[in-house]
This record gives structure tokens, sequence and C-alpha cells, in this order.
């Protein structure tokens, strides 16, 4: 089998061999983790001609900057605490979790928290981390990037970086100067004019930058997630100059109930809001659902018209009795985790009769709305114009 092209595999061969080679991959790391520690110790990467094992890995083995940082970390962790190799191996961690565990890692706590990170993922880990080893709150930012020419908009976009679920101190936003943006080497000493107290911005002016390319790569500011302790997180992204101003309009519209203007509260107010009206649309959420037998009888009309419409009270008892989950479970048992996107799927397919009852309705990610359709139809007949099988968009979540 080892010699066969996987194109030449069967798919219960192929299976087999991508659990094999997943399962000596996880080997083969762990004895790398193992060898890259005794050889750190040794310092043999000197003989070699670097300055460090970071360098050998990078110009000997050829390593990738992500993989060879994980995997010094977590040879450097595992040389404290050799429980670390066997947990590789057996695939109970990976690198990532080994690495942001090992700052935390000590004699006392470290049998315990590789527990507590077997098999979960990288945000999962984080927010462990943060709940047993929480960090401070950080005050909330908005700031003005430096656009890069003279020509380009002054306010080309905003960095904000909030913590959730947190009361920053009230501070004042002192935008730069545009002409200070818009010519970093001008020179100006024109100092910034304070907005009116009580704005939760605090920030210091943006200093002149110079125009090149290494400049722009720093300021760029990737979205993050970072938990900050069990119950707060630090947000941070990149906004339009116009979502900026959606900000400042929502805070001056919430002055009576929100006088500090908070970000955080006020960017949960608003996906509250937002979730709100989305659970009505797609899911058919309301506060007053319809109940009793006329309702039943109405909904099971409609199911046998022949009507591909699923009923707000079919989709609404799915979508509870699913948890908001795909709900496709495998020969093995295991039940698909995905979260989006979903669709609403007819267990016994419209196009053969299946009508839109709840024992009929389950939800599906999109794969496996599809997947389960090549299961019917056949994967020439699933994929074909106008196929039959896939959802109206009305149907999509």
């Amino acid at each position: 089998m080892q010699n066969r092209l996987p194109s030449h595999l069967s798919d219960e061969e192929l299976t087999v061999e991508v659990n094999r080679l997943a399962r000596s991959a996880r080997e083969t790391t762990a004895a790398l983790v193992a060898h890259l520690t005794e050889f750190d110790a040794r310092r043999l990467y000197r003989g070699a001609g670097c300055p460090s094992l970071f360098a050998y890995c990078t110009e000997v083995l050829h390593l990738s900057e992500h993989g060879r940082y994980n995997r010094i970390e977590a040879g450097r962790a595992a040389r404290q605490f050799p429980v670390i190799l066997e947990m590789l191996k057996d695939g109970s961690l990976n690198l990532t979790t080994v690495r942001l565990l090992a700052p935390h890692l000590t004699s006392e706590n470290h049998r315990e928290l590789l527990v507590a990170a077997h098999g979960r993922s990288k945000r999962e880990v984080e927010a462990l981390i943060a709940g047993r080893f929480p960090r401070p709150e950080v005050p909330t930012l908005v700031r003005r990037m430096p656009v890069r020419t003279a020509a380009a908009p002054v306010l080309a976009a905003a960095s904000a970086s909030m913590t959730v679920g947190a009361s920053p101190p009230v501070g004042t936003f002192d935008p730069p100067p545009e002409r200070r943006d818009a010519s970093p080497g001008s020179g100006s000493n024109e100092s910034p004019a304070p907005q009116a107290e009580g704005t939760p911005f605090s920030t210091s002016p943006a200093s002149p930058q110079p125009e090149s390319p290494s400049t722009w790569r720093m300021v760029s500011v990737r979205p993050t997630v970072t938990p900050l302790a069990a119950d707060r997180y630090q947000i941070r992204f990149t906004a339009s100059a116009e979502t900026y101003e959606k900000l400042r309009h929502a805070q001056e519209l919430l002055g009576h109930s929100v006088p500090s203007e908070d970000v955080a509260t006020v960017v949960d107010r608003a996906l509250s809001a937002l979730i709100a009206e989305l659970a009505r649309k797609k899911l058919a959420a309301t506060d007053r659902p319809r109940t009793g037998s006329e309702t039943t009888r109405r909904s099971e009309r409609r199911a046998s018209t022949g009507s591909r419409r699923i009923p707000a009270e079919v989709r609404r008892s799915v979508w509870q009795r699913d948890g908001g989950r795909c709900a496709f479970v495998a020969a093995g048992g295991r039940r698909c985790s995905a979260r989006k996107p979903l669709e609403f799927h007819h267990v016994h397919p419209y196009a053969a009769g299946g009508e839109a009852t709840v024992g009929n309705i389950e939800l599906r990610c999109r794969n496996h709305n599809a997947y389960e359709a090549e299961l019917f139809y056949g994967a020439s007949g699933a994929t074909r114009p106008g196929a039959s099988w896939r959802e109206s968009p009305t149907m999509k979540l």
C-alpha cells in the first residue's frame, strides 16, 4: 500500500493510510523534539556554524519559522516535564498547545494543566490559560492610522482596540493633525485639539512614520481576539472611517442609557440587536411563538402541500433540538462540530417526497448537506444543473 499512489487507493484504504501517516507524523514530531532538546543542551549548532538552535533549524534543517519556534519551545518544556513527549506522541497535545502552556507550567501544576488542555483547540487553550492566569484590562483605544501619501485620503481607516466586558477609564481622544498624517516629514508642531470631555477613547497622537514598505507592514493590524481572563477579551480590528462614524453616532444615540459612551457596552448592545434580528429572519425566533393544536395542524398542512418552504414553527424546533450545530453523525458515532454555514436539510429528500416536518428536517453544514445529497443522488446527480436537492436561499443560515 505504501508504494501505491493515493489516487489508486480505495476510499477505505485511503482512510486507513491517512490515519497511519498522521500517527507516524506525531511519533516523528515527538522524536524530533526530544532530539532537538539534547542537541540544544550540547550546543552542537555551534560546530555547524550557527549562533543558535533557532538559526540551525532555519539554515540547516529548513524548518518554517512557526515550526521551528514551536519545536524549540516544546523541547525546552519537555526537558523539564518529560510527560509532554508522550502526550505529543499519542496526540493528546500538539506543539501549539505546548508552546502556549510552557510559560505557565510548574512542578506543582504541570500535570493538571496538561490534562486540562488534552484535545483542546488553540482558542480553547487560550481561554483556559486566561481563566487560570488572568491578565489586567487594557484601555479602550481608537487611533488614526497614517496614510501612505499626501494624495491619499486623510482618514484611511481607524484601528480600534477594545476590551470586551471591561469598563476602561474615561479619557480623551486626541486625533493627530491631518497635515501630520499627510506629510510625515513636514515637521509641523501644531498641537491636536482634544474632543469634548467624556469621549471614552484614550490614545496618544501618532508619531510620524517614514513612508516605507516595512513601516506599512508594521502599522497593519490583524483582527485578534485575545482572552484576558475567564470573562474578559481584548478585541482588536481595523475599521473603515464609515464604521468609526457609525460607532460615534451610536454613542450619541445611547447618550442617556450609556452616558460613559463605553465602546465595549455600545458594541455589546449593537451585537445583541443584530443577533436578535438575524435570529428572527433566519430561525423564525420570537418571544411569543404560536402554540396549540391549530398551529400544529397549520404546519402539517403546509408540509403536506409539497411546498419547499419550511414553516417557522419547524425551523424554531429544529434549531433548538439540534443546538445550532450540524447534526450529521458519522458511522463511528462522531458528530460534526460545524456551526457555520448551516442549512436546513431534508433527511428524506424533498425531490423524493420528503416533507418539511420536524421529524424530517435537520441542520447540516454546507459540506455535509452536499455529501448526503451525493450519497442519495450520486455525485453526478447532486451537482447537475437545477438539481433539486439544494435548499432554497431562504433555508440557508
